[in-house]
């Protein structure tokens, strides 16, 4: 489960440590099997999680210290963690209405910051993660620990470009493709609902082509000596950008009434 192509020929992925297996079990998500240290596990809440999945007929697998240190990736593992079935989604399944707002990365190479864009989406309550062309597994244990339990509220799809495009554009969503090229700062900008922000991958950005498929493009500006920012932190720049504009338009609609 620690290589993509045990994950890929499984569809299982490793879930490890206790808020994670909770958040697994508090989101209903397809748990094999919990594998736990009875020495090594003393919360008082990691045990309940174990009873809990027994309650809910999951098989839960006793194993000593040595053993579980041995299939634990950590210095000090918790002694608690599952197999979980990764989900199946596609553009198709995602919510599509006058609401929705998306995130798109393309090729992102990062499994971290995959996990650390779900929980900022979590954070603000964006709909849906679109990975596109490739890049890293969501399901990378690096990605999962990042997301602290995110992945199993946010549905997550993987799509070619111009699939995205061809789908996004039949729902009439906005499409604002974040580049350093453009002219709009993020904090001008119009993010008309439903909308798609689009970010490039960490070395690349968008190219030429992908920015023309965008409706908008936005910036941040680099006031400093660096070029740019973390992947992670600029989505999440730009994601409460969007929440704040939703909350404005909220209050002057309530003013207006």
């Amino acid at each position: 489960m620690r290589q993509k192509k045990g994950r890929d020929a499984t569809g299982l992925f490793l879930v490890e440590g206790i808020a994670h297996v909770g958040a697994a079990l508090d989101a209903n998500a397809t748990i094999e099997y919990i594998c736990y240290a009875p020495d090594s596990l003393t919360s008082d809440y990691g045990k309940q999680l174990v009873a809990q999945a027994a309650e809910c007929h999951i098989p839960c697998l006793a194993v000593s210290d040595e053993v579980f240190d041995s299939i634990s990736d950590k210095d000090n593992p918790s002694g608690l963690l599952a197999i979980v079935r990764k989900p199946t989604s596609n553009l198709q399944s995602l919510i599509s209405n006058s609401l929705s707002w998306h995130i798109a990365l393309l090729s992102p190479q990062d499994p971290g910051n995959i996990g650390a864009i779900l929980r900022t989406m979590d954070a603000v309550n964006a709909t849906g993660l679109i990975l596109l062309d490739g890049g890293a597994d969501p399901y990378h244990p690096s990605a999962v620990r990042a997301s602290i339990g995110a992945l199993f509220y946010k549905p997550v799809m993987a799509a070619t470009f111009s699939e995205f495009v061809a789908w996004a554009k039949g729902h009439n969503y906005n499409i604002i493709g974040a580049s350093a090229k453009a002219s709009t700062d993020y904090r001008t900008a119009e993010y008309k609902r439903p909308l798609i922000l689009l970010l490039g991958s960490e070395q690349k950005g968008l190219s030429s082509e992908q920015m023309a498929a965008c409706d908008q493009l936005i910036q941040l500006p680099m006031e400093g000596k660096v070029s740019s920012l973390n992947l992670a932190v600029a989505a999440g720049v730009m994601m409460y950008a969007i929440l704040a504009h939703s909350r404005s338009g909220r209050r002057e609609d309530s003013q207006l009434r």
